[in-house]
């Protein structure tokens, strides 16, 4: 089957989140089996997804690190389905290049790192060999850490050097331009208030020259704002269509079709108020 291409310059773009963990903050343990995955996946694709993010592994705040194999046990063979039984291109979300070399082996199309190819000295190397897409993010330590320090002397300017540095190391390794998209990592070593100063200033990271995905949906950024469990997709999509009015190019996201139902009334008040 040919593979579709990621059209960025078309976007926005809806990224599909499918975790095959037992353990994210939201939907861990739902989509386990490779049946509830790929039904969720037919799902995502009839509500108009763009790309299929594929995690083995929780990042969620406090998280601990999943074994290499352990991971490759979880999302190849949901990948190896997907690739099969669907037109749509994949992502697979790891920090682990033998994890990225596995998923892409078998024909995903993008590595989202949390750590902008910052922990893994093999990992840019193996998304050139693949001519792959690659999502550098931002983060302030691990998983595990990111959430007990979050003081910086700079936020916009520390979280540009550090994109910065992961773009080089992007280029030295041979990855191309045109497949390079930043991220500046909401709720990934932020404070509820320093997360919504990044969404406030996207145009800021797009200084870089790069695409730039927003992940937001459903985080605490969010469920810290109300003293009960409230349903968080309503906040979700307004934070979203602020993004995606302040330059987002992708966001990423728990819920496709309420996502891609905003993007044409959004261009169209883009297109008017810029007009």
């Amino acid at each position: 089957m040919n593979r579709i291409d990621i059209n960025i310059k078309n976007g926005p773009l809806v990224m599909g989140i499918l975790n095959v963990t037992p353990d994210s903050f939201y939907d861990g343990g739902k989509y386990n089996s490779i049946d509830a995955a790929l039904y969720h996946v037919s799902e995502m694709i009839h509500d108009g997804v763009d790309i299929i993010d594929v995690g083995g592994e929780s990042t969620r705040p406090g998280a601990q690190e999943v074994a290499v194999e352990e991971e490759i046990d979880r999302v190849c063979p949901v990948i190896e389905k997907i690739i099969h039984e669907f037109n749509i291109p994949v992502s697979i979300d790891t920090r682990k290049s033998k994890v990225a070399d596995e998923a892409l082996k078998l024909g995903a199309m993008m590595v989202n790192d949390i750590t902008g190819l910052q922990a893994d000295p093999d990992m840019p190397v193996t998304i050139a060999q693949y001519n792959a897409y690659c999502v550098l993010m931002h983060i302030k330590g691990t998983p595990r850490t990111m959430q007990l320090n979050t003081e910086y002397d700079d936020l916009l300017s520390e979280i540009t050097r550090y994109l910065y540095n992961s773009i080089e190391i992007a280029k030295k390794a041979h990855i191309a331009d045109d497949k390079i998209i930043v991220d500046p990592g909401i709720g990934f070593g932020k404070s509820l208030e320093q997360n919504y100063v990044i969404l406030n200033n996207i145009k800021y990271f797009k200084k870089l020259g790069y695409p730039v995905l927003i992940g937001l949906s459903r985080k605490s950024l969010i469920g810290r704002l109300y003293d009960t469990d409230e349903d968080r997709l309503p906040a979700t999509i307004a934070l979203n269509a602020i993004a995606l009015y302040n330059g987002a190019d992708i966001i990423r996201v728990h819920d496709v079709k309420e996502h891609k139902l905003i993007i044409k009334p959004l261009k169209m008040f883009y297109q008017v108020a810029n007009s």
